[in-house]
């Protein structure tokens, strides 16, 4: 049998090159990785360019300082979210409601447009809760479109009257998007 050979112990000066190695590798590791990440030091620039004086994500405070008026703008609302279009046809001297039945505090953006000529509108609203108070909000006259935000101020109906005051029929088409029970042709 043979006896394996051991291999030799290395010389004092081998140990003292590899401790100062690993002695060199520890303080350039601390010096461009640790200290920066850890404490904020970045003697060298290294860290700050290797990213690693940004603090973690999770430590970053994801909220949005706001403004108690900018705060005031949002609001819960408990009527459904619904897009609805719909289309009247007026004949010389005719005119038409459409209304939707809102909450106070719904709202909804609307736009509408009169194709063949030109209406007279009103838009409104009336309470629903025997009241019998309106309110108007807009009125014209020769108006071929209409576009903007509702807010509503009351419980009830609010809406729009047309009125064609011309010698022609017109088609007034209506979209509708927003908060509100329903809308319906009255």
């Amino acid at each position: 049998m043979t006896t394996p050979e051991t291999p030799p112990l290395p010389s004092v000066s081998q140990l003292l090159r590899a401790i100062a190695i690993a002695v060199a590798a520890a303080a350039l590791i601390l010096v461009v990785a640790v200290l920066p990440a850890e404490y904020r030091i970045d003697p060298t620039g290294i860290g700050d360019r290797l990213g690693l004086l940004r603090p973690p994500v999770s430590a970053i405070d994801m909220s949005i300082p706001v403004s108690a008026e900018a705060a005031a703008t949002v609001t819960k609302a408990d009527s459904p979210f619904r897009s609805d279009e719909m289309t009247l046809t007026l004949k010389p001297g005719e005119g038409a409601e459409i209304k939707a039945s809102m909450r106070t505090g719904d709202s909804y953006i609307f736009s509408w447009i009169v194709e063949g000529g030109a209406v007279e509108f009103d838009m409104h609203g009336e309470h629903t809760d025997g009241t019998g108070g309106e309110a108007s909000y807009a009125k014209g006259e020769d108006a071929s479109s209409g576009h903007g935000t509702f807010h509503a101020p009351f419980d009830g109906r609010h809406g729009w009257f047309w009125q064609n005051l011309t010698w022609d029929p017109v088609t007034v088409k209506l979209k509708t998007s927003g908060f509100y029970t329903k809308i319906e042709k009255l």
